[in-house]
């Protein structure tokens, strides 16, 4: 059974780049390690704060692949160590955070096992324009746009 858009609607033009996410979103792992909480900080920021003890600056990665912000987290076996019990194993892990655009992403830091990711979403302008109305042809063209008072 095929599965059905809500992008399907024709009022709803050039928003399938909003169903990717929504795919990329359900495809992305359940598994809730590392925990992580998300904040508002201010009116245009947020903070992403992943529980990461055990992990040092060189075994995390943050990165933006498209309209995703990846986190990276892979720790190195130490052989020399001798365990009378693991409890805490050294695990590598992946959590992905898909970005709406314009969304940016300010800085990281690493604070006592609390990796903070912090976020800004400038505010959008408004805009308004006008698109002039040829007369004539019934083939498509590049529409015209004039900026609006």
């Amino acid at each position: 059974m095929g599965r059905v858009s809500v992008f399907n609607s024709p009022f709803l033009l050039g928003f399938d780049h909003f169903e990717r996410a929504l795919e990329m979103v359900t495809k992305a792992s359940t598994e809730g390690y590392p925990p992580y909480n998300i904040e508002q900080t201010t009116e245009t920021g947020m903070r992403i704060t992943l529980a990461v003890a055990g992990f040092s600056e060189d075994d995390l990665s943050v990165q933006i692949e498209d309209n995703q912000l990846v986190i990276r987290g892979q720790q190195d076996e130490d052989s020399d160590r001798v365990y009378l019990h693991r409890g805490i194993a050294a695990r590598q892990f992946q959590r992905t955070f898909v970005l709406a655009e314009g969304i940016e992403v300010v800085g990281a830091e690493l604070d006592n096992g609390l990796l903070n990711i912090d976020l800004n979403r400038p505010q959008p302008n408004s805009r308004v324009r006008r698109v002039k109305i040829r007369r004539g042809t019934a083939k498509p063209q590049s529409l015209d746009l004039e900026a609006g008072e």
